[in-house]
């Protein structure tokens, strides 16, 4: 099956991709991460209106749903453009059903409310932060734009049942220790809270958690995607370039058919990506699973395209200078970003019904 968008989206996406190549081409890309500023880009992208698309126009957006939030990550990936704040805006979304206010600030201003979790863990209650009479201590490492958070939201597991906290990211008790990444277009810190007041958020902390790891696995997946693309891109472009033998490396024919095998991977992930978007945005009652199946199979899909990217491109992909190391690195965290292809493989076998052999 392939997934095809509506007018409106192709149209969407053909905007958003000339804006990208005008405001973040690679070498703005390059600039930001080699001056380690990742907040000039958040503020282009907010200040354009951009952040918006697929959030409820009550919380600050500009309507649409998860499958435009989707297209946008896969645009971002495309692009390797900083995005670690916008990704967390977009997964945390069910905690901030009962707090309009913060998620119109992350839409409107870019103040982020940040998942406090491990980056490379699917999104659940992990322990390490205590509740002390609604005050928290503890640590949580690699927590992803946590630099730039205003807000944390503080996943608490006290006498077995999970609690979601929120936290001013301004209180004297937060520390953040930042970390770094191979990919330097999203960042990662270790957050410290000692004796910090929160609030609680009244929800069913389980039942949120997973609606935000169904939609980080179609986020992160999307991402995967538009990443595969763009190497996809280089790779043939530069196999049209490249000589060898007197004749373009392209029309030999072990290039024909990796470069083949790279088109069916990133054809058969974008249909599986907007699937598992509009499966989750329409809530069918197989959402988690579907979104499993997109973050498993297409960010391991775009880590080992990312290697074949690099084969073909020879010496040249291993340099500094070309613009193939910004993709590759991406897709390698993508990979592991909210959950390895494995722990979400794990997650399908769970969810599968074991039904008896029939003679």
């Amino acid at each position: 099956m392939r997934w095809e968008l509506s007018d409106e989206q192709e149209l969407f996406v053909t905007s958003l991709r000339e804006w990208l190549a005008e405001r973040a081409d690679p070498a703005a890309v390059r600039s930001w991460l080699d001056a380690g500023d990742l907040s000039s880009f958040d503020r282009l992208f907010v200040g354009e209106g951009w952040a918006g698309v697929g959030f409820d126009e009550e919380l600050g957006g500009q309507g649409g749903g998860l499958l435009e939030i989707a297209l946008t990550a896969r645009e971002l990936g495309r692009a390797a453009a900083p995005s670690a704040g916008w990704q967390q805006a977009a997964i945390i979304v069910p905690a901030l059903v009962d707090e309009p206010a913060l998620a119109r600030k992350a839409s409107e201003s870019g103040e982020v409310t940040a998942l406090a979790i491990r980056a490379d863990r699917i999104p659940a209650a992990q322990p390490g932060v205590e509740n002390r009479a609604g005050r928290l201590r503890g640590q949580i490492p690699a927590v992803l734009g946590a630099a730039r958070a205003r807000q944390f939201l503080v996943p608490v597991v006290a006498e077995g049942s999970a609690a979601l906290w929120l936290a001013d990211g301004a209180d004297p008790g937060v520390r953040i220790h930042p970390r770094s990444l191979l990919d330097r277009s999203r960042d990662v810190a270790d957050v410290h809270l000692d004796d910090v007041a929160a609030r609680r958020i009244e929800l069913d902390a389980t039942a949120t958690l997973s609606e935000i790891a169904t939609r980080a696995a179609v986020v992160v997946a999307a991402d995967a995607l538009g990443a595969a693309e763009r190497m996809l891109h280089l790779a043939v472009e530069y196999s049209k370039q490249r000589q060898q033998f007197g004749r373009p490396i392209g029309s030999f024919q072990a290039v024909k058919h990796a470069a083949a095998q790279m088109l069916v991977t990133t054809e058969s992930s974008l249909s599986i990506v907007c699937y598992a978007a509009q499966s989750v945005q329409e809530g069918l009652a197989e959402r988690a699973t579907h979104a499993a199946v997109a973050k498993a199979q297409v960010t391991a899909a775009a880590a080992e395209l990312a290697d074949s990217a690099l084969t073909l491109h020879g010496a040249i992909g291993y340099t500094w200078e070309h613009d193939l190391h910004l993709f590759y690195k991406r897709a390698k965290l993508d990979r592991v970003l909210f959950g390895t292809p494995a722990a979400w493989n794990e997650r399908i076998a769970g969810a599968l019904p074991l039904l008896p052999v029939t003679a």
